[in-house]
């Protein structure tokens, strides 16, 4: 484990060596695989209870599909999952029933993922009704209620549709959702990134407030850096299927290690112009590979400016170093 300094009477959550692989089928009445689609590919990290994990990478590094893979979304190809002390990977469905009471996801679209059809009050009280503890409809209606309040929404908007609200209020309400059934578990997907920016800092700030008081544990996933930096404690950089560094994340932004990590802390712009005409760039040349066919050794050495000869042929594992950090590049043996 690369932060195997990490107290396991702490850990909520150790992700061991979990790989997400997708066959590519060719055919139409005799359907034979083809190729393997590696969307994630052998990932390793813990999380400690009330903590936040910041996940980030270009889009379709395996981010939200390692968040999938986690809730059982998803089934995993191989690896360990152990959640509050039990290995989740192989459950079926029956068995993850109960468990994902405890564990919750906020999806990135405030649009697509309420349905239009239902009530806020019938949205937030779903989750509740499905796991049997909506017998008690007064009850039900108080908890609802309850909801509604602790994410800053007002008790008449418990009777409107979704379309009623804007796309702030309208994440508002799946974070309601989310917390219906007192997860001690969010997993975050992009959960910002479809709100306008002035919109962002008050779903993060809701996001920080209920873990100070309900005591929560996040898996932030995004690909904006500044949002991550506000509200995460450590961050974990993948990079196509695999995790690439791992940091506090003072740590990642003072003295970021890898070359990715690098790239990626430089593209984020300085609200100074002046300042800003006079930093040197740092461009990542080239295109992410093909998860069907990623390239030998370290999957980042097309696109990096350091690539020596071992970068061609051997991939870099991922090395704890002092502090709990640990990069994968042969820059830092």
């Amino acid at each position: 484990m690369p932060d195997a300094t990490t107290p396991a009477s702490d850990d909520i959550l150790r992700v061991e060596d979990l790989k997400v692989h997708f066959p590519v089928m060719q055919g139409v009445v005799i359907q034979k695989q083809v190729a393997t689609v590696k969307a994630v590919d052998g990932i390793s990290f813990t999380l400690k209870r009330g903590e936040t994990l910041g996940l980030v990478g270009e889009s379709g590094c395996g981010k939200s599909t390692t968040g999938l893979a986690v809730l059982r979304m998803l089934p995993p190809t191989e690896g360990r999952i152990v959640f509050e002390g039990e290995d989740i990977a192989g459950h079926d469905e029956e068995r993850m029933r109960g468990i994902r009471k405890r564990m919750q996801m906020v999806y990135q679209d405030p649009y697509g993922s309420l349905n239009p059809r239902m009530r806020v009050r019938d949205i937030v009280g779903e989750p509740l009704e499905v796991h049997g503890l909506g017998d008690d409809r007064r009850a039900l209606r108080e908890r609802v209620s309850a909801l509604i309040a602790m994410v800053g929404l007002l008790p008449d908007m418990a009777d409107r549709y979704p379309h009623e609200f804007s796309g702030g209020q309208r994440q508002r309400i799946g974070i309601a959702r989310a917390m219906a059934l007192e997860p001690s578990l969010i997993i975050c997907d992009e959960a910002v990134s479809a709100l306008d920016v002035s919109i962002q800092a008050q779903v993060v700030n809701l996001f920080m407030e209920l873990q100070q008081r309900l005591g929560l544990t996040y898996i932030f996933i995004a690909h904006d850096l500044a949002v991550v930096r506000h509200i995460s404690d450590r961050i974990a950089v993948m990079y196509l299927g695999k995790i690439v560094e791992i940091a506090t994340r003072d740590e990642l932004y003072r003295d970021p290690l890898h070359p990715y990590t690098q790239a990626l802390l430089a593209a984020i712009p300085i609200p100074d112009p002046e300042l800003e005409a006079t930093r040197p760039q740092q461009i990542i040349s080239g295109e992410v590979p093909s998860a069907l066919r990623p390239p030998p050794g370290c999957r980042f050495h097309p696109r990096c400016p350091h690539a020596m000869d071992v970068c061609k042929t051997t991939e870099p594992p991922l090395k704890g170093r002092p502090g709990g950090r640990a990069v994968a590049c042969h820059l830092h043996p």
